[in-house]
């Protein structure tokens, strides 16, 4: 096997933004300003804190700390996209003569750290370590975590070092990210870390062995170093611009609840600790009209006013209106609603489904767990499932956080921007029906990830996601298990089958990528993966439109085009798929096309012409 350093296994560089990066040396302790040491501190601690993922990160002020002693003498970088903008990312890369142990000794002892080193044949002296790479959330898309992790490299060799370690998290694939730089990890090394909430792994590199896949871009920022160090840190902030005092002051108020997804459910009895909490800022109890629903539900006829009452006395069989079901309490919103017991609930609330769907189907999908993978296209699918009471348990996947562009076919608001995909989607279906079982797995669909989301078993999975080897492993293991599948593309309505349910030997994905699997993509340049995409989309088939934007992707279009319209139409379509394969009606494997450009063409007028 060709070894990851060989010239010819290197791929190109990404294109990435081009970043503006400052660097400087951190004072000794006890000596110089410490002020621009402090502000780096704050800045890296508030984006390990992650809205919450990691909560030692934070003080109990509210504040962000990571004070360490390992930054007094080591060197500091931070990026940005121009010199006059906010700071986007940060490195630190310690060495020798730092004066303080390095994290990875720290982790593994002193005694192992010295065992380690004299297995490998390096001096101590000889040993550089990099540490705490940090990237705000809006640029994680853009390659700065690539950039800063070569720089640091890079300048580690011209500083002189033989060799690098580093502590790294595992969670969402850090590791295999170093690997990329030439890392290997340590055997027997990994454990978990309480203050990262994951587990941690001992990375070792040899500069002779040169920069892995970015070797390239090391060597060049390398010979940058010098320049980049010379110029200095800057300010850590840009200058605010003179304004006028604001009339009122945010002092005190509360932060966003980003992390909340699940309603809690009280009976009567207990709600009186929560209404005393102060937490609660509204109130909905429409009992008693859910109650007249409920009897009308049962009972179609039933419309004198005096029988209805009645009916609804012998409901609550003594109990008062407020004792009655369920109230269910949405931490995220602070609201508080009353609604009718479960099975009540749900019989009230899908009963304008009878006469396309019968209450005995009503109870086999509310029987249902159903997988999402991919929360932009896949929130349509789900909340649709949600509203026509396809499937009573979920398990939603997606990296992603909410963001402004995502306003143009996303359901939401702009107090949900920056609220993770699955979250908010998790939020939406609670607020349709409190009883849903929904699990998320934020960190998406991840080697990692992978088998924990499918566990326990799905009935269906709806697969949205962009990134090539998620569409390949959710299906080899949808197919190892015996999972149908349904894909909206979001392009000519195009609904993608796979019935691995009846047909365990399919080939994925109709056969159009061959016998790839998903362990050869997961490293791809943006040519192979847009090339791989085409194939899977089937490039003689796709619109005009989506055809044009691939060549502009990154030159004129930020991302994939996609309408309101489309999403809503790809919801209805994977919710048409489900039902029927969830209550084993027709719907066999294949490819299907609702292109609204060919239904609405002049031509498919029934009444072209004048016939009525």
């Amino acid at each position: 096997m060709t070894p990851l350093n060989h010239p010819g296994t290197r791929e190109p560089e990404p294109d990435t933004p081009d970043w503006h990066v400052t660097a400087f040396r951190g004072p000794r302790s006890g000596d110089g300003d410490h002020a621009l040491l402090d502000a780096v501190r704050a800045l890296r601690a508030r984006i390990l804190f992650d809205h919450g993922r990691r909560p030692a990160f934070r003080r109990a002020d509210g504040t962000h700390a990571d004070d360490q002693a390992l930054d007094f003498g080591a060197w500091h970088f931070i990026a940005r996209r121009s010199p006059g903008g906010p700071p986007l990312g940060y490195i630190r890369l310690s060495t020798p003569d730092t004066g303080v142990p390095f994290q990875s000794r720290d982790f593994l002892g002193a005694e192992g750290y010295e065992e380690l080193l004299a297995t490998e044949g390096f001096p101590e002296a000889d040993v550089f370590e990099h540490s705490r790479l940090v990237v705000e959330h809006r640029a994680r898309k853009l390659g700065l975590g690539l950039h800063l992790n070569a720089l640091a490299i890079g300048a580690a060799h011209h500083l002189g070092a033989r060799a690098m370690i580093g502590t790294s998290g595992t969670k969402d694939g850090q590791d295999r990210f170093h690997e990329r730089f030439g890392f290997r990890p340590v055997r027997g090394t990994r454990r978990y870390v309480p203050q990262y909430t994951e587990d941690v792994v001992i990375m070792l590199h040899r500069v002779t062995d040169g920069g892995g896949q970015h070797h390239d871009l090391i060597t060049r920022l390398r010979a940058e170093f010098p320049v980049i160090a010379a110029a200095g840190a800057g300010p850590l902030l840009p200058a605010a611009p003179a304004r006028r005092a604001t009339p009122v002051t945010l002092t005190g108020v509360a932060a966003p609840d980003r992390d909340t997804y699940r309603p809690v459910l009280h009976s009567a009895d207990s709600l009186g600790a929560l209404l005393a909490s102060g937490d609660v800022r509204e109130v909905h109890d429409t009992i008693d009209e859910q109650l007249t629903e409920l009897v009308r539900s049962r009972e179609p006829a039933c419309r004198d006013a005096i029988a209805v009452e009645r009916k609804k006395r012998e409901q609550l069989a003594g109990a008062e209106p407020w004792e009655y079901g369920t109230w269910a309490w949405y931490p995220w919103s602070g609201r508080l609603v009353h609604v009718l017991p479960r099975e009540e609930f749900r019989l009230v609330r899908t009963d304008r489904n009878r006469g396309r769907i019968e209450r005995p189907d009503q109870r086999r999908l509310f029987g249902k767990r159903i997988g999402v993978i991919g929360l932009s296209v896949g929130n349509s699918a789900a909340l649709t499932f949600a509203l026509e009471g396809i499937g009573g348990a979920f398990k939603l996947a997606d990296f992603d956080d909410f963001g402004l562009s995502n306003l143009n076919r996303l359901r939401g608001g702009l107090h949900d921007l920056g609220v993770n995909k699955a979250v908010l989607s998790a939020r939406q279906m609670a607020e349709i029906d409190p009883y849903l079982d929904v699990e998320i797995e934020r960190a998406g669909l991840t080697p990692e990830t992978i088998e924990r989301f499918f566990a326990g078993g799905l009935d269906l999975l709806v697969e949205e996601c962009d990134t090539p080897w998620v569409k390949i492993a959710a299906r080899e293991y949808a197919r190892d298990l015996g999972i149908p599948v349904v894909m909206d593309c979001n392009d000519r309505g195009m609904l993608d089958v796979e019935r691995f349910d009846r047909e365990p030997d399919r080939p994925l994905l109709h056969g159009l990528l061959g016998d790839v699997k998903s362990v050869d993509v997961l490293e791809l340049t943006a040519r192979s993966r847009t090339e791989l995409i085409l194939a899977m989309v089937d490039a003689g088939r796709i619109s005009p439109e989506l055809a044009a934007s691939f060549g502009e992707l990154g030159r004129t279009l930020s991302s994939w085009p996609q309408l309101a319209s489309g999403v809503a139409l790809g919801g209805a379509l994977c919710g048409e798929a489900a039902r029927r394969i969830l209550l084993g009606r027709p719907c066999a494997s294949g490819r299907f096309y609702t292109d609204l450009d060919q239904q609405l063409d002049p031509s498919r007028d029934v009444y072209a012409g004048g016939a009525r």
